[in-house]
């Protein structure tokens, strides 16, 4: 099974003064709506899913120094492995994520509130469970629910992925205001160049 661990991170102090210097670029996999949330000023937004699919774009626009970030590190984690063989030797992951930013009081920009992903699937799946569990009183196979949803999570450990947090993540209510558009992010970084 493939590692998401990432090989080289960055912590949020470390991060921060390097922004300052401005050599450095900052690429969020997080949903849109999570970024509008809360995200580092001056970080572009490219989900997890849309930076896979335009992985060989995106890496022709990018700079030597980069630095992934998501809530925690792992999507970052898994972004990076996406990014293996891109040629960028200063890719990095920034180390706990948005998480270890705030932490650190490193300046965020805030936007609209809503609910973190990994929020959402604890959310979800504890009412999976809870219905399966409860229901299985009138109707005994609902329990196989609890089970598969038991099952779920086990396997979501296991391999460090989250087929619930992916399914999530394209509904609407995690798309933000404005939808990151590839080809704008491109002339983006382009022209911060």
């Amino acid at each position: 099974m493939p590692s998401t661990t990432p090989s080289r991170t960055i912590d949020a102090v470390t991060l921060a003064e390097r922004l300052d210097t401005g050599d450095v670029r900052v690429i969020d996999v997080r949903t849109p709506a999570e970024f509008e949330t809360v995200h580092i000023p001056g970080s572009w937004n490219v989900p997890l899913d849309l930076l896979r699919e335009h992985r060989a774009e995106l890496t022709r626009h990018l700079d030597d120094d980069v630095v992934l970030v998501c809530r925690s590190g792992v999507r970052a984690g898994q972004a990076e492995q996406a990014l293996a063989g891109s040629g960028l030797p200063g890719l990095r992951v920034l180390e706990g994520g948005m998480s270890a930013w705030e932490a650190a009081g490193a300046p965020a920009r805030r936007g609209r509130q809503s609910w973190e992903l990994e929020r959402q699937v604890r959310l979800l799946a504890g009412a999976l469970v809870a219905t399966g569990v409860a229901g299985s009183a009138l109707v005994p196979r609902l329990k196989w629910l609890a089970g598969g949803v038991g099952t779920g999570l086990v396997v979501a450990a296991a391999t460090n992925t989250c087929a619930l947090g992916a399914a999530l993540s394209r509904m609407p209510w995690n798309r933000g205001a404005s939808e990151p558009d590839m080809v704008a992010v491109l002339e983006s970084l382009a022209v911060s160049a």
